[in-house]
């Protein structure tokens, strides 16, 4: 497995694992709810911009030279924010998303961020069990409009 900064080339293999993903982890979105918000959110303006900004980390993980994971967070003043984490299914509980999870750490640590937040859909238990056995908890909710409902995210947050 290699874990290396994502590039301008991995759009269209990071939209494959966030779809595949998606369709995997939640189950009360529907199959075209799951694409149109993975076309949105993963399309290439957004992925850009994603890969462009200032004080932004997007990592891929990389197996037999196929991304199978990627995480993208942000700094913003001392608080790091995990805005994407995801593993193609038939590649979790591999350890992918831990090593993922601490390159996006240390890359994020260099920006002098005093804790981190991750925010998920609070039916995503994988999820929430993933950021629990890293140290976070559960410190707030929030709403996300998708496929034109408001659902129930959890902010998970670590202090570091």
């Amino acid at each position: 497995m290699e874990i290396r900064p994502a590039t301008r080339d991995d759009r269209e293999q990071i939209r494959a694992v966030a779809r595949e993903t998606w369709h995997d982890t939640y189950d009360e979105l529907d199959a075209d709810t799951v694409d149109e918000t993975i076309d949105e959110w993963y399309g290439d303006e957004a992925l850009e911009t994603a890969l462009s900004k200032p004080g932004t980390a997007f990592i891929v993980a990389e197996v037999a030279g196929e991304i199978v994971g990627f995480t993208h967070g942000v700094v913003t003043a001392e608080e790091g924010d995990v805005l994407r984490m995801s593993v193609h299914p038939a590649y979790q509980n591999e350890g992918i998303g831990t090593a993922l999870y601490e390159r996006l750490r240390e890359d994020l640590r260099d920006f002098n961020m005093e804790r981190m937040r991750a925010i998920d859909l609070a039916s995503n238990e994988g999820g929430r069990e993933f950021y629990e056995t890293h140290g976070f908890e559960p410190t707030d909710e929030d709403e996300v409009e998708i496929g034109g409902k408001q659902r129930r995210e959890v902010v998970y947050t670590l202090e570091l």
